[in-house]
């Protein structure tokens, strides 16, 4: 399946899509350069949320999300933006991290990867689906019984142990 590009530019695009996912660039301030972080913040989530849309999916659907800040102090911040943007019970799976970023005034840095509902079955997916085993059924039966969002804190905290134990054991 090739690969569709979205804004494609001499050194990156906005976006990349294959088979049932997109992939965004990091995205930084736009009209909010040298702003707050909250500003900045609502600035990227609504350029992410224009990629998305031409890109063929939505916030509900983002999988994974890395978030970059010049200053964890401004951790809160974003979050209170983050959290007025996130559909709840939507929520993907999240990093946020201090890190120095490309240029001055650009405080806030976030890139996403989405699932495209419905590519899969236009893209084919028969060659995910012959790669699906034990391991696949197993994860399945995982999910008919509720998943890692249903875990008590006792389980977490028990899993947790187990792979800190199976690392350990490396």
């Amino acid at each position: 399946m090739p690969l569709k590009r979205i804004e494609p530019g001499k050194r990156m695009s906005s976006a990349v899509i294959h088979r049932n996912r997109v992939y965004l660039a990091g995205f930084t301030p736009d009209a909010a350069l040298g702003k707050s972080v909250a500003e900045q913040t609502r600035d990227i989530l609504a350029q992410i949320d224009a990629t998305l849309k031409e890109a063929g999916t939505d916030k509900t659907m983002i999988l994974k999300a890395n978030i970059w800040l010049t200053d964890i102090k401004t951790f809160a911040e974003m979050n209170s933006v983050w959290d007025a943007w996130v559909v709840p019970g939507q929520t993907p799976a999240r990093a946020t991290v201090e890190a120095k970023l490309a240029a001055p005034g650009i405080d806030v840095e976030i890139m996403v990867e989405a699932a495209i509902e419905g590519a899969a079955e236009a893209g084919g997916s028969k060659g995910a689906d012959r790669k699906q085993g034990k391991g696949a059924a197993k994860k399945a039966g995982a999910a008919k019984q509720g998943g890692a969002a249903n875990w008590s804190p006792e389980e977490r905290a028990a899993r947790r142990a187990k792979r800190a134990a199976r690392k350990a054991g490396k």
